[in-house]
């Protein structure tokens, strides 16, 4: 797996070089300080991650990841920054993940482990027409940081204004956009919006109780919630469902 490292403070650059030398088999192929020029080299060179700083000169980091988000074959984006404000923007751009300065082994393990398992996934999946997608990722946002979560760990997700609360077994994240555009990045064929205010993952449902003006209550493996089905969303969750 090749990667990048665009960093302009020298220390941090060897540093994080170390600490990917150590902790994986990611080769660092070239490190950059100014943005411009890695676009110039990625013209004619393909590599598999890049640890983007944000404040670069030339060409600032979020700058140049939305460049990068439109090439036919993105590299993962790993934002390293001393900035927690620019995670949102991160998230957008659908980073692989946000780390913050100064640097902490653990979290840099933690980072490296998941990035090299990406890549292998990448490397040995069928093509887009033919891969069946049982491993599918999204990005959810814990404390400033992006956490790349398995969507068969999502339980269901609850509106909250313009927020969306998202539910695994022992976490909570709050999405920063409101629940119809969370639940269009989800699979149709693993989630259901039963509800205005929720969305559910078919496959968690334990219990299907009948409830009042032919409705549905649902309670969830592991949790102790109940989801409604509103009476908008019970003649297609009975075909759902085959009741």
């Amino acid at each position: 797996m090749k990667a990048i490292i665009v960093e302009d403070e020298v220390l941090a650059q060897q540093e994080l070089s170390w600490l990917i030398k150590e902790h994986s088999k990611v080769e660092v192929v070239a490190t950059f300080e100014d943005g411009l020029d890695v676009l110039k080299y990625l013209q004619h060179h393909d590599v598999d991650a890049i640890f983007l700083d944000i404040n670069i000169p030339s060409l600032d980091g979020v700058l140049l990841a939305q460049n990068i988000s439109k090439f036919a074959n993105k590299p993962f984006i790993i934002f390293i920054t001393a900035w927690k404000e620019h995670a949102v923007e991160a998230f957008e751009l659908e980073a692989f993940d946000y780390i913050l300065k100064p640097y902490q082994e653990s979290r840099i393990i933690g980072m490296l482990q998941k990035l090299e398992a990406a890549g292998q996934q990448r490397n040995t999946s069928p093509p887009a027409s033919t891969a069946v997608r049982e491993n599918i990722t999204i990005n959810l946002i814990k404390d400033e940081r992006i956490i790349v979560t398995d969507i068969n760990d999502i339980y269901y997700a609850e509106a909250h204004e313009k927020m969306t609360f998202v539910y695994t077994r022992r976490e909570s994240y709050v999405m920063p956009m409101n629940i119809t555009e969370f639940c269009s990045r989800l699979p149709e064929s693993y989630f259901f919006r039963c509800h205005r205010s929720y969305c559910v993952n078919l496959n968690k449902i334990r219990e299907i109780e009948p409830w009042f003006n032919n409705t549905y209550i649902l309670r969830l493996r592991d949790l102790d919630f109940e989801v409604p089905v509103s009476r908008s969303k019970v003649k297609e969750f009975r075909q759902l469902m085959r009741l």
